[in-house]
């Protein structure tokens, strides 16, 4: 027993302390194993979780390439980049929420080939000229498609400490001193974002450089810009039958796009539903997947958790999510997908009854709902006029029937 503790004891004392900085994590497996691709790398590998990796050996070819075009462009030689990443590496690795089993030499050789890699990356898709013709990405769609969306998983993040301080070493010396003088690794990260990704995660277009010395990583990034635009006064949430789009629309609740950028600005304010534009798109489900993962993980409040918890009891049927399309909150797009989306993800949320964010408006529609006027209303617009010809129709009826009214009573007092 002595010696069996002792073995104990040593296994004890060689465990490596986790870091408080930690901010990549692996995603649980409760969590993945319902869909492994959304998490999984399928094309390239970024950082130590998914490297050397048979099935994505083949994109390492591709990422040297990149190495060889940035490091003719500047009169920076590779060892001092290496030199660079070794004097960090204690930093690197604590970035990460579990022990890297790399050695120094591989694991700063990875950080450099895939650090550089994203910066060529975002570099050609900045600036065309900085592209070739045999260039094995962006020169092929689909390639690129791929690559862009699983840059975006959370196990597939390097921090952007070290991926702005390479572009910044490398802008030291440069042989063209004009090359990169009026760029930062945050602009071209920025364009790249906006271009390719605002589409699948809308984002006002200010606030990925207001967050961008601030996050740890793309996710990251993209968690910090989904903040609120300002706070909400939290009731506790008592009823969750929240009524669906197609109910609210038959209770006189009128939508329209949301005056703000940010995804999660839904507003109600007299009779009137405000959801920010979105459109479903085949890899939406992958990134909301992976941004939900994240801000579980680093303990974030969860304001996207509560915004899918939301739509899935608003855009609850294919009927729901016509109605957003007719009034130009949803892009035109298949109306089966929107419903089917939400209701997925929200089988991995879970709700905070006494601090949801949007408790203040489903209590708002909740009352605006129990109004038999409003009801009566909607329902007179809705069936009588909602075309001038059925206007005119109920018009005429009315007139007809005062006539007939009038009538009646002149014969009465013709009596």
């Amino acid at each position: 027993m002595e010696k069996l503790a002792d073995s104990l004891s040593g296994e004890l004392e060689s465990l490596h302390p986790l870091p408080r900085e930690c901010s990549i994590y692996r995603v649980p497996e409760t969590t993945r194993c319902s869909h492994p691709s959304h998490f999984t790398p399928r094309i390239v590998s970024i950082g130590p979780f998914h490297h050397g990796k048979e099935e994505l050996k083949a994109m390492e070819e591709h990422k040297k390439r990149y190495l060889k075009c940035f490091l003719q462009r500047t009169k920076v030689r590779i060892s001092s980049f290496l030199g660079f990443i070794k004097a960090r590496e204690a930093e690197l690795r604590n970035c990460y929420a579990e022990t890297i089993h790399l050695g120094s030499d591989e694991f700063i050789k990875m950080v450099l080939v895939d650090a550089v890699f994203l910066i060529e990356f975002f570099l050609k898709f900045y600036q065309p000229n900085f592209r070739t013709d045999e260039d094995p990405i962006l020169g092929k769609s689909f390639l690129y498609n791929d690559v862009k969306h699983e840059i975006l998983l959370l196990e597939n993040q390097l921090p952007l400490f070290i991926l702005n301080d390479l572009f910044n070493l490398a802008k030291t010396a440069m042989f063209e001193t004009n090359l990169y003088e009026e760029i930062s690794f945050m602009t071209i990260t920025c364009f790249w974002l906006r271009g390719d990704i605002a589409g699948y995660l809308p984002i006002h277009e200010n606030l990925l450089e207001i967050n961008f010395s601030r996050a740890k990583h793309f996710v990251d990034l993209l968690i910090l810009c989904l903040q609120p635009s300002q706070s909400r006064a939290h009731i506790p949430l008592k009823d969750v039958n929240i009524p669906s789009v197609k109910e609210l629309h038959q209770a006189g609740v009128k939508f329209k796009p949301g005056s703000s950028n940010n995804l999660l600005d839904i507003k109600f304010n007299e009779g009137i539903l405000e959801i920010p534009f979105l459109t479903v798109y085949g890899s939406t489900e992958r990134l909301y997947r992976n941004v939900l993962a994240f801000e579980m993980m680093h303990g974030y409040t969860g304001y996207f958790n509560d915004y899918i918890i939301m739509m899935n009891y608003l855009v609850n049927t294919p009927k729901d999510a016509e109605l957003l399309v007719q009034n130009e909150i949803i892009g035109l797009g298949d109306t089966e997908a929107v419903p089917t989306l939400f209701h997925i993800l929200d089988k991995g949320c879970a709700i905070n009854y006494s601090n949801f964010q949007y408790s203040g408006i489903i209590a708002n529609l909740q009352a605006y709902c129990k109004l038999p006027w409003h009801k009566w209303k909607a329902t007179l617009k809705q069936n009588y006029f909602n075309t001038p010809w059925a206007s005119i129709s109920v018009i005429a009826a009315v007139i007809l029937l005062l006539l007939t009214c009038i009538q009646t009573v002149c014969s009465l007092i013709a009596l």
